[in-house]
């Protein structure tokens, strides 16, 4: 049984800072916004933000989505307003920090990474906690979804495949469909890893795998798996699994075969994907995260534990595997709608997983 602990009794218990992609030009019809928010989710933060300045919402931009329950930086984009005006934007809990004009809007998987300090409190085992991360610093964890990614309601998945099947109509709205899309893959994603932790296989490399090099993000095939076993055991490739989509690419051999079982046993196959096309061309995604910048420190009752991650791998699932994360219970919060006007408050608050981990063979 792991030791737990308490996270995010407060804000500042969860602090994430965003890792641009790209610096602004100084130039373009864009402005870019560093923001620091705080109790605020990325997407009532740029709410705010554009109703201050008189903008259509779905004209600005952000590259990720960041917790509610946190203190978080980030970038997002507004289009042809004033950077003066920007600047004097002032709210107790969502501070501008940084204004610079640039060519084009941020989207989704236009940042590099995160970087998080995670304070644990009421760690029962503070010992084992620091043994487990040690033991992750060294070998990587697996690259599961959390909880966050399937909705509040859990079934985001279960909603998208019910209109892959043809079972109900799509929603009309183009995000939802991509949101609730996203969440299938990532279970599907789940399954495939939860089959490589159980047989041990999930940070090396098998026959017909599509290993991903730590350095330059490439990916190509396994047909000598001595070889590439002993480069995964130096942490210099990684076994992917499947972000199913009409173009993601197909590994070989019986790891070919395994993942195909997974949309099997949804009652799919690569054919109904191709039907799906603009719901997501597909992707590998690593079944492993290496985290060698990892560092701690003990506090009174816990740990503060500091990482940096890439786009899309989410810190929580880094800390569970080695502590039983238990978030102190808080009162019901007013869901915020979408910029449809709907008010969707089970689902994901997390982007398509298309943009941020789209990968080209090299």
């Amino acid at each position: 049984m792991l030791p737990r602990a308490i996270f995010k009794q407060s804000p500042e218990d969860f602090v994430v800072d965003e890792i641009d992609a790209y610096p602004a030009v100084d130039d373009g019809p864009h402005v870019l916004v560093r923001i620091r928010k705080r109790s605020l989710n990325t997407e009532q933060a740029v709410a705010r933000i554009a109703e201050a300045l008189g903008q259509h919402r779905r004209d600005c931009g952000y590259a990720g989505m960041k917790d509610r329950d946190a203190v978080t930086t980030q970038r997002i984009s507004v289009p042809n307003v004033d950077p003066e005006r920007v600047r004097a934007l002032r709210w107790d809990d969502l501070e501008i920090l940084e204004v610079a004009r640039h060519r084009n809007k941020l989207k989704p998987g236009h940042l590099r990474g995160n970087r998080f300090r995670i304070r644990l409190r009421e760690v029962s085992d503070v010992d084992a906690v620091i043994a487990g991360l040690d033991r992750i610093r060294a070998e990587g964890f697996p690259n599961a979804f959390g909880p966050q990614r399937f909705g509040r309601d859990g079934d985001n998945a279960e909603r998208a495949l019910a209109f892959v099947r043809g079972e109900v109509r799509p929603p009309r709205d183009a995000r939802e469909r991509r949101l609730l899309f996203s969440a299938l893959q990532s279970r599907w994603f789940n399954a495939v890893l939860a089959g490589r932790v159980a047989d041990g296989t999930w940070n090396t490399a098998l026959f017909g795998d599509l290993l991903k090099k730590s350095d330059s993000g490439g990916l190509f095939l396994c047909e000598d798996p001595d070889t590439d076993r002993a480069r995964a055991a130096r942490g210099e490739v990684s076994p992917t699994g499947p972000m199913f989509g009409a173009e993601m690419t197909m590994p070989g051999g019986d790891v070919r075969e395994r993942e195909l079982a997974v949309l099997a046993a949804d009652g799919l196959d690569v054919e109904a994907l191709a039907r799906h096309r603009a719901l997501g061309e597909g992707t590998r995604r690593p079944l492993r995260v290496l985290t060698e910048d990892l560092v701690y420190e003990r506090t009174d009752d816990g740990l503060v534990v500091a990482l940096t991650l890439g786009k899309g791998v989410y810190a929580t699932t880094a800390l569970s595997n080695v502590v039983s994360l238990e978030q102190p219970r808080q009162p019901p919060t007013t869901t915020v709608p979408l910029a449809t006007g709907e008010s969707r408050g089970h689902l994901v608050e997390s982007p398509p997983e298309e943009d941020p981990e789209r990968s080209r063979d090299d």
